[in-house]
């Protein structure tokens, strides 16, 4: 299809090519759109019908958004607003430079414009942000019939119709009802006597982190926001969520590995922008590292003394760091769900305790099979060696389990306690246990 198309605009075929282009799904279209050359682009976005353009718009990336502002009309520019979901629209525009900004919201008129700059006051990570206001409300007093007839008249132009908000008269939340039990209601029946009382709501200014838990929790597809005094400004739905859940992942993943969180793509990022996220902890550690070198020059006697030490030093940092990961990537990820709470901290220290003698145990004995009987060691250096491995797996494991637990509790976001910076800890605790093992075991 992708070349079929390509051939009908390079022949000038236009009309045919818009034809087939109708009957592609937006995501599919913008993704053709994403490959081509920004002549072919621009042609190809020009001929779609303008509710169909405005859907690929909402699909394609940023920079290529911005690239059509900039290379169309006022007019076309304002189709594509009016044709966008408000919330489609403040993501994109919080997104492009002050020169795009401007251009858009002087081609729009004076209440769209009014709404647009009221949205983007908004926190960035708040619902207040990602609602759209496009949504189906409803009077108590209506009867199933009214509000069908309601819904007809006014829900094409609504992001989703499945839940509808039933308000008073100065706009207060005061229940819903979902469209499956309008149509399944008697159409005399009124509608106070089968919306839910009490609906669950979030506020404005509720972080992303509590809008995905509570999707999650509840099984939403939409969710009313509401201000200080309970007025319905606006809906989440389950696509901005997806899109939160997707981001968060991101940003943990980013941080667990010792960067600074982006939203670019990859491909697509200047490469000192990438140097500038990655510089800042890597700095950190490398620092940090320093504390390990101190250690083994503090214990410099020990090393001469018994030189075949120095050949199991990696194995115990290596393990000692993986072990750590293990437990605060668990943890992190149980927090992150609201599984663990910050006061299940005694909880989660005992049951690493429990799982690190497990560990530990296996290792060590493995670890002294190995030594011992294959490699040959003396038993004492042997015995010094396994007893380090199992109490630095006791301690990593601790040590993994505790600290994204007191980074939450310090407001701090727990995937920074990942990999990297537990790993600098347990290796300068496992060498101050190795070193000082031997010089206990080994009379140095």
């Amino acid at each position: 299809m992708k070349e079929l198309i390509i051939e009908l605009i390079e022949n000038g075929k236009y009309s045919e090519a818009r034809n087939k282009l109708i009957d592609m799904n937006e995501v599919d279209i913008a993704q053709l759109l994403e490959e081509l050359d920004k002549q072919k682009l621009l042609i190809i976005f020009r001929i779609l019908p303008k509710e169909i353009a405005a859907g690929v718009f909402s699909y394609i990336p940023y920079d290529l958004q911005g690239y059509i502002i900039e290379s169309i009309t006022d007019k076309e520019i304002k189709d594509i607003i009016d044709e966008l979901f408000l919330d489609d629209t403040i993501d994109f525009l919080e997104e492009m430079p002050s020169n795009i900004v401007k251009r858009v919201l002087k081609a729009t008129d004076v209440e769209t414009r009014k709404l647009i700059n009221q949205f983007l006051k908004y926190p960035e990570d708040s619902a207040g942000s990602i609602m759209t206001i496009e949504y189906v409300d409803l009077k108590k007093e209506m009867t199933v019939e009214q509000a069908l007839k309601h819904i007809k008249e006014t829900g094409v132009d609504k992001e989703t119709i499945d839940t509808c908000y039933v308000l008073d008269s100065n706009r207060i939340l005061e229940g819903v009802v979902p469209i499956r039990k309008l149509i399944l209601s008697d159409e005399s029946t009124r509608v106070e006597d089968i919306m839910t009382t009490d609906p669950i709501y979030i506020s404005t200014l509720d972080d992303h982190e509590k809008i995905a838990s509570l999707f999650k929790k509840y099984d939403f597809i939409s969710m009313p926001v509401v201000d200080n005094e309970r007025r319905l400004v606006g809906i989440v739905t389950i696509d901005d969520v997806v899109d939160i859940i997707d981001q968060e992942n991101t940003e943990d993943f980013q941080k667990m590995a010792a960067m600074h969180p982006s939203d670019g793509e990859y491909l697509k990022t200047n490469p000192l922008v990438l140097a500038r996220h990655r510089i800042t902890w890597l700095l950190i550690l490398m620092v940090s590292a320093t504390f390990t070198g101190n250690i083994i020059t503090r214990f410099n006697d020990v090393l001469q003394s018994v030189v075949v030490l120095a050949a199991f030093i990696p194995m115990l940092m290596d393990t000692g760091g993986n072990s750590g990961s293990q437990s605060s990537t668990l943890i992190i990820r149980g927090l992150a769900l609201g599984e663990i709470e910050t006061r299940d901290i005694f909880k989660v220290i005992w049951k690493e305790i429990q799982v690190s003698l497990v560990v530990g145990l296996a290792l060590s004995s493995v670890n002294f099979l190995r030594i011992y009987f294959l490699m040959k060691t003396d038993l004492y250096v042997s015995l010094t060696v396994c007893l380090t491995l199992f109490c630095t797996i006791v301690i990593a494991k601790i040590i993994g389990g505790v600290l994204p637990i007191l980074a939450k509790k310090l407001r701090l976001d727990p995937a920074i306690m990942a990999s990297p910076l537990i790993t600098t800890l347990v290796d300068a605790a496992a060498l101050t246990i190795y070193f000082s093992m031997a010089s206990w075991l080994l009379h140095i």
